[in-house]
């Protein structure tokens, strides 16, 4: 049977790729930080589905979840590691706290390094375990190919993600192991419906309390008319199992958006994301 691990299967993108590759005869490892989410997740998916309770940001935690996984391979390599547990920060750049920006950095990329150095040696970096070396499979996301006002910590972690993947998939060359990036867009997942949360009061006395207003009200619409999760976990399938997969996959429920964002000139999209956020200044 092969065998994948997934970080972040609680809810979301990591849950409907789970759900879509148990389904597809895969053994998940699904990563997950609360012990009632592992006892829920495998009773929901059955034996197929191995939990491990580590947060990505845990270095010790991840290396043993890493060595739990070797136990269970028995000698043989991994599928896939499927990097996919993140947060969104959001707010206005000068205003936010610092240790704000750390924390998404902290989980949204350098947690990406730390599960793919423990997991990397069960994907083929290790020579000595059989079969065919593996893929990793990194969640971007739209946001890492165009920002948006007031999520640059989640813009930069995702640009970040787009560059490091480019540079580890050729440091990999040597032992086969492949590395592809998926940017999906709205996803109907948690981290878009947690745009609720988003405290806009301390910045009510600023420039940018109409604008945060929108935005968390843009991206409550979005998560409401998202792809379903399992959508996203087709398209990781055909990643991991494509016998020659793309370096990266792009999914979203508003295609012609994105590639106006993508395409046209910089200047001419920062008027009209301003326009419709009310950043642009008054004329005089």
């Amino acid at each position: 049977m092969r065998s994948v691990v997934i970080t972040g299967t609680s809810t979301g993108i990591g849950w409907g790729t789970a759900k879509v590759l148990i389904g597809n005869g895969f053994r998940v490892f699904g990563s997950v930080r609360k012990v009632t989410d592992a006892e829920r997740l495998a009773a929901e998916f059955g034996p197929h589905f191995v939990p491990l309770v580590f947060d990505v940001t845990d270095e010790a935690a991840v290396k043993a979840a890493a060595g739990q996984v070797r136990g269970a391979l028995a000698g043989e390599k991994l599928f896939g590691l499927v990097n996919n547990a993140g947060v969104a920060v959001a707010g206005p750049l000068l205003e936010l706290p610092i240790e704000e920006f750390r924390r998404q950095i902290e989980i949204n990329l350098i947690g990406v390094v730390i599960t793919t150095q423990a997991f990397a040696p069960l994907l083929g970096v290790d020579r000595q375990l059989t079969g065919s070396s593996g893929r990793i499979v990194n969640i971007g996301s739209v946001g890492g190919r165009n920002a948006v006002p007031f999520l640059s910590p989640y813009n930069a972690s995702k640009f970040a993600m787009e560059g490091l993947s480019e540079s580890l998939r050729r440091e990999l060359l040597p032992f086969g192991v492949d590395v592809i990036v998926i940017g999906p867009g709205a996803v109907a997942t948690p981290i878009w419906g947690k745009a609720e949360q988003i405290d806009v009061t301390p910045y009510r006395d600023t420039p940018y309390a109409v604008p945060l207003e929108r935005l968390r009200n843009y991206m409550l619409g979005m998560g409401k008319k998202g792809l379903p999760p399992e959508r996203v976990g087709e398209v990781v399938l055909l990643a991991l199992t494509a016998p020659k997969p793309k370096v990266r996959y792009a999914v979203s429920p508003q295609p012609l958006q994105d590639f106006i964002a993508r395409t046209f000139p910089r200047r001419f999209v920062d008027r009209m994301i301003g326009g419709r956020l009310g950043l642009l200044p008054a004329r005089g």
